[in-house]
Formats: structure tokens, sequence, C-alpha cells
């Protein structure tokens, strides 16, 4: 069953699934740099009464599915997610602020889509399996 939130003036369901890369793919989401990047996307989202659904720290990228209000645009939620966490991963870690000299840790695009063309469940299920070396083949040829 659905649960639907609730504002003063809407009842809704909106899931967002966003993913954004660092800049030039460096793999440096590693080690205790992941652990803060997870506890300060955590800390953005819960002062913008946005509620992480499913998370995943990849080496080089972010995967998060999360629900937000009516009067969240998913552009200014990413805008305020990524700018927040770089600045401050950045000035916690001074290896990162040697590699990325220009003060940007995230490259500009980022990936969003609504969870309705295909279930949460299929969304949940891709993040938690993220990095899995062997996947299946889908494109199979009969003898």
């Amino acid at each position: 069953m659905v649960e639907y939130r609730k504002s003063s003036h809407a009842i809704y369901d909106i899931k967002y699934h966003i993913i954004w890369v660092t800049k030039y793919r460096y793999k440096v989401l590693k080690g205790d740099i992941a652990l803060r990047l997870r506890d300060l996307i955590r800390q953005g989202c819960e002062a913008r009464g946005i509620t992480i659904i499913q998370g995943s720290v990849g080496g080089d990228h972010l995967h998060l599915l999360v629900s937000c209000a009516t009067d969240l645009a998913p552009s200014k939620v990413v805008q305020y997610l990524k700018g927040r966490s770089s600045h401050l991963i950045q000035d916690e870690y001074p290896e990162l602020k040697k590699r990325y000299w220009g003060q940007h840790l995230w490259a500009r695009g980022y990936f969003c889509a609504t969870v309705g063309t295909v279930t949460e469940e299929t969304v949940k299920d891709y993040i938690e399996n993220q990095g899995l070396k062997e996947k299946p083949d889908n494109f199979k040829v009969e003898e």
C-alpha cells in the first residue's frame, strides 16, 4: 500500500530516483569520505523535509531514491544537496581540495526520474545491487 505524505493543502506521493557523479568520475568516495558524505546528505535531506527511501554511495557516484514535498523541484533538491555536500566535504578533507582545485567536487549534470513507470521495488533493488561484478545476460542467443 502506498503511504501518502501530507502538507497543509496537499496529499502526495512523489518519489525521485536521482544520480550524480564526481567531476572527471574520480573514484574518491571511499572509506571515511563516503561515510561522511552519507551523513551530510542525510542532514541536508532532513533540513529540507526530504525523506531518503534508499541510497547508495559508489566510488564515483551517488544514488538516491527520495520522497519530497510538492513545492520542491527536483532541480532545487539536487542543487542544494550537491552544493552543500561539496562545500562541507572539501572543507573537512583537504586532499579533495587539492584534487578539485576549482572547488567543484561534482560534475555538472545529474539524472532524475520519477518512480512510476518502474516500481519502487525495482529502483530499490537497482540501488541495492550497485557494484555487483556479475550482471545477468539479457541478450541471449538460442542454439
